[in-house]
């Protein structure tokens, strides 16, 4: 498609006398200006078949290797059992992790383990049970369950790493703050599960818990109850491969790192 802008000429005469200036043509100035003449231009786009922006349809396509199978389709056979640690609403980044701690690099074995040892560690002191005992560097308690908000704050990757590299394996909240839920698909550490019901409410740390995420439920066998949980959906294949980089190249959708 070729743009073609439309011939501009001006001619303006101007007559100077004693007593005043005459000028014909277009009266666009009080002033006596010259107006150049253009010739015609015409601008050619790089591609013929150049389509409209509000037109393009984009279509993202698995790379020619792409082995789907290697992945689950589903997380319908994963469970985790475990004893949980239950907090309240409003949990944010700075509890999970203090900032102090964030320049440990998660991709370091030893720092990994080391950000792990520091996981929940900024819970006020009304918090009798900590999350992680003195001189450990792993938790016993593999399911956080939480109220409202959990993971506000700051936008720190390093929260959901660091519940992962404690040995947590699950979050169950009644909401979460999007960008903590996001971190926890994108780094794959955490499963950030949402309850229909506030279950921080109803169980007590050290109860022992189990998820079934191919039934979107939670059982207390402590307590004999049972509750529904959300659907993790299309995050779960995600995280259950590792994370978003893992997951697209597991599927073709980027190169595997060469070995």
């Amino acid at each position: 498609m070729a743009v073609s802008l439309s011939h501009v000429s001006y001619s303006s005469t101007f007559t100077s006398s004693a007593s005043k200036t005459r000028v014909s043509g277009p009266s666009l100035s009080p002033h006596s200006i010259k107006v150049p003449t253009f010739s015609s231009l015409t601008v050619k786009p790089l591609n013929s078949s150049f389509t409209p922006h509000g037109a393009r349809a984009i279509t993202i396509a698995p790379h020619s290797t792409s082995t789907p199978s290697s992945i689950p389709s589903d997380t319908s056979t994963t469970t985790f059992h475990g004893l949980c640690y239950v907090v309240g609403d409003n949990i944010d980044t700075d509890q999970i992790i203090p900032a102090e701690y964030l320049t440990l690099v998660p991709s370091n074995p030893d720092e990994y383990e080391k950000l792990g040892s520091y996981a929940l560690i900024g819970l006020p002191s009304s918090y009798a049970t900590r999350f992680i005992e003195p001189n450990e560097t792993k938790t016993k308690y593999s399911i956080v369950i939480g109220g409202a908000n959990f993971g506000c704050g700051s936008s720190r990757e390093h929260a959901p790493v660091a519940l992962g590299a404690a040995g947590a394996k699950a979050v169950v909240a009644e909401s979460y703050a999007r960008i903590f839920f996001r971190n926890s698909v994108a780094t794959g550490e955490v499963y950030p599960l949402e309850s229909e019901v506030r279950i921080c409410e109803e169980c007590r740390t050290g109860d022992v818990v189990t998820i079934e995420l191919g039934e979107s439920r939670l059982i207390n066998h402590t307590t004999g109850k049972e509750y529904k949980l959300k659907p993790i959906g299309d995050a779960g294949p995600v995280i259950e491969a590792g994370g978003i980089f893992a997951y697209a190249r597991k599927t073709g959708m980027i190169p595997s790192q060469s070995k």
